[in-house]
């Protein structure tokens, strides 16, 4: 609400997007939250002489798919396996959705968005958010960019990315640009963009932040820096100065999802106290005409740079970052009105709400709030940390209330490449074991549901199953 306590309606929020942002998040989560309710439905028909019949209707009318049959025929020995129903009843409706998802998906304005990032200065932008499930939906909802224009999207625990990984994806990325002149030719003049996004709670900032930085909010953001400064340094010292990359760092309050950019300088250097509070400069600008807010929306940028004491810094960032700036705080806007909209200013689920843990690549069908906690890794070695913090937020969701941990192993594989498709099989399936393994003890109790899919690195590309045996895979 205002101060006059009149409805918040910001003059640069796109009304329609919202709308159709919220329907889509209602009929996704929908499907999940529609599970528990059908399989307590289910339990009270076991002891029926018409049992599987009857849940498999049950199943296919209100969840879209049918239950497996092996679970339900072994009904009768004892009592329903509840915990693995649970798990593959989560892991069908990933499925599902994914699927519809894909054969609705559309550009979404994503050429558009690139050119805007050319025009900017920028030829590939590559972000890392926490692996926190409240970020999930960081690109398609917080941000407002289509998911066709950002070069790569993987999060870590804590926003701590792996800095060797990073550079070989900017190898990557330059070697395209030097052989094949895509998305521009190497001498365009223009740099790689490279973000990082943290985030806290603002109803409950000690123990609703992150994590893996214990919920401190300036640990979490000096963190996520100190990775910037890193991958920055790597580049120039490896491919000198020339090659220097651009960084960019942001905050997110996950109660409200209101962003906080840290405004480089002329040297492209970002401090903790040269920032812009996008909530505060909602509440400076929603009773504005549309010009006089985008005015308002730039001016401070410029007041930011211009910050003394701990936030000095050396003069304002290059054009193109001050565009990239402006758009990406006014696409955050339609957001902040968006929860204000739908849930009063701030998330009912201010905490953890996921509904299952992805491990791997992660699914592009999914952008959502508090859907996945994503846990990007090639290895459990390697990925440890990540998984660990995963399974303690599910022993609040899930473990304390007897249902099992649902799990989904996802790689993706280049078709271009002979044998890349048995080579991610085979390192799904080494990833399932070692998962297995490392959490034996819930596995035994059958608390631990885990599934393993592939997918072409194809942007729409069909997600595949894996079959848990060195048989033949699914389709």
């Amino acid at each position: 609400m205002t101060d006059s306590g009149r409805p918040c309606r910001h003059p640069l929020t796109n009304v329609a997007e919202n709308q159709r942002l919220l329907a889509h998040e209602q009929a996704v989560k929908g499907r999940f939250d529609a599970i528990v309710p059908v399989l307590r439905r289910i339990v009270g028909l076991q002891h029926e002489p018409d049992f599987i019949e009857r849940a498999q209707a049950v199943a296919r009318e209100q969840l879209g798919f049918d239950l497996p049959a092996r679970i339900l025929e072994d009904a009768w020995i004892g009592s329903l396996d509840m915990r693995a129903l649970y798990g593959e009843s989560v892991m069908r409706t990933l499925r599902l959705m994914a699927e519809q998802a894909r054969a609705a998906r559309t550009q979404q304005g994503g050429d558009d968005v690139v050119s805007f990032f050319l025009d900017c200065g920028f030829h590939a932008v590559d972000i890392t958010p926490c692996s926190d499930g409240r970020l999930k939906g960081l690109v398609r909802y917080i941000l407002r960019l289509p998911d066709t224009a950002v070069r790569s999207l993987k999060a870590y625990a804590g926003a701590m990315f792996d800095v060797e990984a990073n550079v070989k994806r900017w190898i990557e990325t330059e070697l395209m640009r030097y052989r094949e002149g895509r998305p521009v030719a190497a001498d365009a003049g223009t740099r790689y963009l490279k973000v990082a996004v943290y985030h806290w709670s603002s109803s409950d900032p000690t123990h609703e932040g992150c994590a893996a930085h214990a919920s401190n909010e300036r640990q979490a953001a000096e963190g996520a820096l100190q990775r910037l400064r890193e991958f920055r340094q790597a580049i120039e010292n490896s491919f000198c100065c020339g090659a220097s990359v651009d960084t960019l760092l942001i905050g997110v309050d996950t109660d409200t999802d209101a962003i906080k950019v840290h405004v480089p300088d002329a040297d492209g250097e970002m401090s903790l106290y040269r920032a812009v509070d996008n909530l505060e400069l909602y509440r400076q600008t929603v009773g504005d005409e549309q010009n006089d807010a985008r005015i308002k929306v730039y001016q401070a940028i410029q007041g930011t740079s211009a910050a003394t004491g701990w936030g000095v810094g050396r003069g304002e960032p290059h054009e193109g970052m001050r565009r990239l700036i402006a758009t990406l705080l006014i696409n955050n806007l339609s957001q902040i009105e968006y929860v204000c909209g739908t849930w009063g200013g701030r998330y009912p689920d201010i905490g953890h709400a996921e509904r299952f843990i992805s491990v791997g690549d992660g699914f592009e069908e999914f952008q959502l709030r508090n859907l996945a906690y994503f846990a990007h890794l090639h290895t459990v070695e390697e990925g440890a940390p990540d998984i660990d913090v995963g399974i303690k937020i599910f022993n609040r969701l899930n473990l304390m209330h007897g249902l099992p941990v649902p799990l989904a192993v996802h790689f993706r594989y280049d078709g271009r490449v002979p044998s890349s498709r048995e080579r991610t099989v085979e390192r799904c399936r080494r990833v399932k074991a070692a998962i297995e393994s490392r959490y034996a003890d819930l596995a035994q109790k059958g608390l631990l549901v885990c599934t393993m899919t592939v997918q072409d690195a194809r942007s729409g590309s069909p997600i595949e199953s894996v079959a848990t045996y060195n048989g033949s895979d699914a389709g």
